[in-house]
């Protein structure tokens, strides 16, 4: 082979190679989960549910949760409990990034649920708006973040009680961009 088309044939290779050298490299994104403590890629921000239970409020630490909740809105009725999705947000990159404020929550009977308004005021509420730059929601050092039984922000529902036979219970959390994104995990309550 002369040398002039060794070096064609060198070239076509490394061409054709050129736009798949990175392919392997790159971590996949995260979309869905069927447990907990996953990790779920939504825009640019990472995130988590760090646990989700019921709430009692006749449970001091609990009652802690409920505080902000409109009093037209506190009043269970026959039926119906709390739930709780304590969420922690990272965001890798050196600037702000907008975070999720659009949660909903499913059974298997297609019940739909959305979250209750909770005060600004409650330092547990999950309030969205931007994650600073290298840094979390919660942010670090604050109540949230400090409670070891939590780790998370808290996003509540008012849900009926039988929906807890009728798991696993599905969150949806759809980014705040258009086209609009979303990531779902499986909650084996």
């Amino acid at each position: 082979m002369s040398r002039r088309l060794r070096i064609l044939v060198l070239v076509s290779a490394l061409a054709a190679a050129a736009p798949l050298a990175g392919c392997g490299n790159k971590e996949s994104e995260i979309k869905s989960a069927e447990t907990e403590g996953s990790y779920l890629d939504l825009g640019q921000l990472r995130y988590q549910i760090q646990i989700s239970r019921q709430l009692n409020p006749a449970d001091v630490e609990d009652r802690a949760y409920l505080r902000g909740v409109d009093p037209a809105q506190r009043a269970l009725k026959p039926g119906q409990s709390w739930f709780a999705l304590f969420v922690r947000v990272e965001n890798d990159y050196k600037t702000p990034r907008k975070a999720a404020t659009d949660f909903e929550l499913t059974d298997t009977q297609d019940n739909l649920y959305r979250p209750v308004a909770i005060a600004r005021s409650n330092p547990f509420a999950y309030k969205g708006g931007f994650v600073a730059g290298k840094s979390t929601i919660p942010p670090a050092e604050s109540v949230a973040q400090l409670n070891e039984s939590i780790g998370g922000a808290l996003v509540l529902f008012k849900v009926k009680t039988a929906s807890f036979d009728n798991r696993p219970l599905e969150l949806k959390i759809f980014g705040p961009t258009v086209p609009q994104d979303e990531v779902t995990l499986d909650l084996d309550v």
